[in-house]
């Protein structure tokens, strides 16, 4: 997942509200948002290559999503997959400061990650890279993509942006539907490329640059896999996805809600999909 912004604590309906793209190897296989097949009560998509995820929440009040960090044309290659951190984040019951105490030795091990966590109390963000560290989040609109925690990078900012114009509309106080989330997936599809003297400098060269700014990053063989809107209020959660093969070819949607619970399956999930 290359482009994440959350409204923590920032709507009265939604103490946490999520838009998200995961950019990545359209050849890469993966499976559309779905109940974890080893814990029901976990949702979201899952990469079939190395197990894990880039974002998952749970009817448990817990939700994990990460980014990788863009440093240099070649990923560096590393021990442990970090989707595997959103899947056991998801899975676990520990709250967000002991379950990162706990990853501390072990996180130099995963390729280079920017990791959201919420355990139904607190929002935190953590990252190995430069080296280690993670911090609880202040409320307001976060934004980060594939640099530092809130780095002013074009797509970050339109992202946010989009979602804070969402919840002060009207539609933030409806009952949550397909339609009326429409408005963020239309932000999230956006192309456009940003101008040169606002893009970030992550060593790719100027060209991949530009191609890789806009919020959605349409291509043949690497972009925007999948868009994804995650509400989270005081009694249910809200997920929708929608699904892209390459040159952006819709592939399908899902839109899924259930009442938050303390543990157990989904329950009462309306799916529909389109």
């Amino acid at each position: 997942m290359c482009l994440i912004a959350v409204a923590w604590q920032a709507h009265p309906r939604y103490p946490l509200a999520l838009i998200a793209n995961r950019d990545e190897l359209h050849a890469r296989p993966s499976a559309p948002a779905g109940p974890d097949p080893q814990r029901p009560d976990v949702y979201g998509g899952r990469d079939l290559q190395a197990g894990g995820s880039w974002l998952l929440v749970s009817a448990r009040g817990r939700l994990a999503a990460v980014t990788n960090v863009r440093v240099g044309p070649v990923a560096a290659l590393a021990p442990r997959s970090r989707g595997q951190l959103v899947r056991e984040f998801a899975h676990a019951t520990a709250d967000v400061e002991d379950w990162l105490l706990r990853l501390s030795p072990t996180a130099p091990e995963y390729g280079r990650f920017n990791l959201l966590l919420w355990d139904g109390h607190t929002l935190a963000y953590a990252t190995n890279h430069p080296r280690y560290a993670w911090q609880p989040l202040a409320p307001g609109v976060h934004a980060v993509s594939n640099g530092a925690f809130d780095a002013r990078w074009p797509k970050s900012g339109r992202a946010t942006h989009a979602l804070e114009t969402w919840l002060a509309s009207p539609l933030a106080q409806r009952e949550p539907g397909a339609d009326l989330v429409a408005p963020l997936f239309a932000a999230l599809a956006d192309t456009v490329p940003a101008p040169d003297a606002e893009l970030p400098d992550t060593g790719v060269g100027l060209a991949l640059e530009r191609h890789l700014s806009p919020p959605f990053v349409r291509d043949p063989h690497y972009g925007t896999r999948c868009s994804s809107v995650v509400l989270a209020g005081a009694d249910r959660i809200v997920f929708a996805e929608r699904r892209y093969g390459p040159d952006a070819v819709p592939l399908g949607a899902s839109f899924v809600q259930w009442p938050r619970q303390e543990t157990g399956p989904l329950a009462a999930a309306a799916p529909d999909s389109r």
